[in-house]
């Protein structure tokens, strides 16, 4: 469960329906899942419990998406936490592809990013929080 996957979705009902029925018919188990729509256009983030299988299904549904290394990110759990690791990734030139919010334990919040460049976000996070691989 090392990657992360973003999918495009057209933003219609039964979109997100029909790709979560494949995977469970695979028995994909899905282990963090967020996205959203605007206009004609969604997209699904999400990490799953076979990398491997998610990827053919995807490939073979002809699903437009990007798959990457996760990199779990831990900050202070107050106003301002997200602001600062999207500043320091896009000062580095990082790009980010998704997020999901994990969860929060104790006065920390943990993120998982698909990024653009692992090493460059791993460089430019460090000192700020908890970094972690996916």
């Amino acid at each position: 469960m090392a990657n992360q996957f973003v999918v495009q979705l057209p933003n219609v009902p039964g979109a997100l329906a029909d790709l979560a029925e494949q995977l469970a018919e695979a028995g994909v188990d899905l282990r963090a899942i967020g996205g959203g729509g605007l206009g004609d256009s969604g997209h699904l983030i999400f990490k799953a419990a076979d990398d491997d299988t998610t990827r053919q299904i995807l490939e073979r549904g002809g699903y437009e998406f990007i798959e990457g290394e996760s990199v779990l990110v831990e900050v202070d759990d107050r106003p301002g936490g997200m602001a600062r690791v999207a500043r320091r990734l896009a000062d580095a030139g990082v790009n980010i592809y998704g997020h999901l919010f994990i969860g929060r334990w104790g006065d920390q919040a943990q993120f998982s990013f698909v990024v653009s460049d692992v090493e460059k976000a791993r460089k430019a996070l460090e000192g700020l929080s908890s970094i972690h691989q996916g």
